[in-house]
């Protein structure tokens, strides 16, 4: 063998050993396994599995609102290297907060926000926010024993909802983004134009980041409306002038998360009438964020 030759190939080992390899994503399979459901892998490589709260039969002002209007729940993980940031929203009913409180505690799920999203929803619904780091499968497992002390459904949704029956194409222009419609639910989900960062990792829209606007039809021209504006500080009150402005009532006003950077505010709201009406008032609290235009 030339002399050449020999030098060259330990030099290659040893680069070899040398070079990092590439952390493999987490394997979601087991993930499902060990939260007790299956969900889908979004943009940006997040898992998000829903729970939402079919169980509940819930009214407000009249109305009976839906479960994909403001009642679904959902925990999705962000891969970091081997591991995975975890953050969810559960949907809890009084008597269910303090026992699926304590129990995630016990698994390692750190508890991030406890309020309303909604004013004089009978039966009162309360949001428990949680986020968590480390082995996935280990928090899968700290979320389903916390979700098992509460009557949150694990099985699939029953059927498909009939289709949004409202004006989507007259909403969709005067919002300025289209809306898609889930389960018999318009919404639109806009993400801001800077990063929401948490250990110095972007926050995707499916982590919670982005705002949330649901449009429940309660007649082909008119809507029940709510959701979350995703909010700098100096954002909050111009973004509550222009929705009272409009008739659209503010129910919440709060964090959602612990350490995120920026600091953002999560204001929700309320509102049947004229859904282009309120329409219009959406629009004009947008054009006080800086959200993608």
């Amino acid at each position: 063998m030339h002399p050449i030759v020999r030098l060259v190939i330990p030099l290659i080992g040893a680069v070899a050993l040398a070079t990092p390899g590439f952390a493999a994503e987490p394997d979601w399979t087991q993930v499902a396994q060990a939260l007790g459901k299956s969900g889908a892998v979004q943009a940006g490589g997040v898992y998000r599995v829903g729970f939402p709260r079919t169980d509940l039969k819930v009214s407000l002002d009249g109305v009976a609102l839906r479960t994909g209007f403001a009642f679904g729940g959902w925990v999705a993980f962000q891969p970091m290297d081997t591991q995975a940031m975890v953050m969810g929203d559960l949907v809890l009913m009084q008597d269910e907060v303090a026992p699926v409180m304590r129990k995630l505690e016990e698994g390692g799920i750190e508890i991030s926000a406890l309020h309303n999203h909604l004013l004089r929803a009978e039966p009162m619904t309360l949001y428990m926010h949680i986020q968590g780091h480390g082995d996935p499968v280990k928090l899968a497992g700290a979320i389903r024993a916390g979700l098992a002390l509460s009557k949150t459904p694990f099985a699939p949704p029953p059927g498909t909802s009939t289709p949004a029956n409202i004006d989507m194409i007259g909403i969709d222009r005067i919002m300025g983004y289209r809306g898609q419609d889930s389960g018999g639910i318009y919404q639109f989900g806009i993400p801001r134009a800077q990063p929401v960062t948490d250990q110095g990792m972007a926050l995707p829209g499916s982590m919670g980041a982005a705002i949330a606007i649901n449009f429940q039809p309660t007649g082909f021209d008119t809507a029940a409306i709510t959701g979350d504006f995703v909010l700098l500080g100096m954002e909050v009150n111009p973004v509550i002038k222009a929705l009272q402005a409009n008739g659209i009532e503010i129910t919440a006003l709060h964090s959602h998360m612990l350490d995120e950077q920026p600091r953002m505010f999560f204001l929700h709201f309320w509102a049947n009438d004229d859904a282009r009406k309120l329409a219009t008032g959406l629009r004009a609290a947008l054009n006080m964020t800086d959200v993608t235009k």
